[in-house]
C-alpha cells in the first residue's frame, strides 16, 4: 500500500475507514498503521493509502486473522513474499477447520441434550441440566 499524501484529519480519516479515532490510535501503537509526520504547528493528515490500510486490517480480522497475523501480512505487502503469505493463510485455514470441527461437536452434544427436554416423561428435574451436570462431573475426572 503505497503512501499517498492526504488532507484528512484523524476524525475524518477514521470515519472514512469505518472505525473510531481510538482504533486508529491503537493501530498506530501496535505498529499496524504509521503515524504521519506532524508539520510544525499543525495537525497530522491522512490519505487514501491510510484508509486502504485500515480497511485491509479490518477485512483481515473478519477473516479470522489476529492483529499479530495482520502485522505479519502487512510486512509482506510488497507482493514478493507470496509463499510466506500463503503459509500464514494455510495456518489460519487449519485453525478455522479445527474450530469448525469443535463447533460441530458442540452442536451435536447440545442438540442431544436439548432433545432430552422434549422427552421429559414427567421427570421432576430438567434432563438438560442433569445431562450437563453429569457431563461436567465426567469431564472433571478426565
Amino acid at each position: 500500500m503505497k503512501k499517498t499524501l492526504g488532507n484528512l484529519t484523524i476524525g475524518v480519516f477514521a470515519k472514512a475507514a469505518g472505525v473510531n479515532v481510538e482504533t486508529i490510535r491503537y493501530y498506530q501503537r501496535k505498529g499496524l498503521l504509521p503515524e504521519p509526520e506532524k508539520p510544525y504547528g499543525s495537525i497530522r493528515r491522512y490519505g487514501d493509502s491510510d484508509i486502504a490500510r485500515v480497511k485491509f486490517i479490518k477485512f483481515s480480522q473478519r477473516l479470522g486473522f489476529s492483529l499479530d497475523e495482520v502485522a505479519q501480512l502487512l510486512q509482506l505487502e510488497d507482493g514478493m513474499h507470496c509463499a510466506e503469505a500463503a503459509e500464514i493463510a494455510e495456518h489460519k485455514l487449519a485453525d478455522i477447520r479445527s474450530r469448525l470441527a469443535d463447533l460441530e461437536h458442540m452442536q451435536a452434544v447440545l442438540s442431544q441434550f436439548a432433545g432430552r427436554c422434549h422427552h421429559r416423561d414427567n421427570n421432576v428435574s430438567c434432563p438438560l441440566i442433569s445431562s450437563l451436570q453429569q457431563a461436567a462431573d465426567t469431564a472433571r475426572l478426565a
